[in-house]
């Protein structure tokens, strides 16, 4: 088992035992338990505990820097199931589609789909393509885990 796997073992074991919704630990402390550096425990984050993944992250950098992980719930499938489809980019017709399914499904308000459709269109996102389409995805994966 290479040390990744047993950075992802640990965390996930912490995310089992663990009763409040967020998981809290400190990344320097992380690295130090493992041997490591820090930008090892930020590789398995980013690629382990992705909302792809079915995991929130929240990090804060710094000396005081911490990362939160919650686990996205299995009662919210079709959410975990949109974030996945979502990918690294969407243009704005297939984020439309993706929240339109979701409110057909009653896993989104009509008045959480408005909020999030006025976030993620053309006439915010004013960057170039390709990035205005990555910009979209992340913005909309972030917005329906924290709804």
């Amino acid at each position: 088992m290479g040390l990744s796997d047993k950075i992802e073992a640990f965390i996930t074991e912490l995310l089992k035992e663990d009763s409040d919704e967020w998981l809290e630990l400190r990344r320097n402390e992380l690295a130090s338990v493992f041997g490591c550096v820090p930008s090892q425990i930020n590789y398995v984050i980013s690629t382990r505990f992705s909302p792809e993944h079915g995991y929130i992250v929240e990090s804060r950098r710094g000396g005081g820097g911490y990362l939160r992980i919650k686990q996205i719930r299995s009662d919210d499938g079709i959410i975990a199931d949109t974030i996945k489809a979502i990918g690294e980019s969407t243009d704005e017709k297939s984020a439309r589609a993706y929240i339109a399914n979701l409110v057909r499904q009653e896993a989104l308000s009509n008045k959480d789909a408005s909020l999030i459709l006025s976030g993620i269109s053309d006439n915010v996102l004013t960057a170039d393509e390709p990035l205005r389409s990555v910009l979209r995805a992340n913005i909309l994966k972030s917005m329906l885990m924290h709804r």
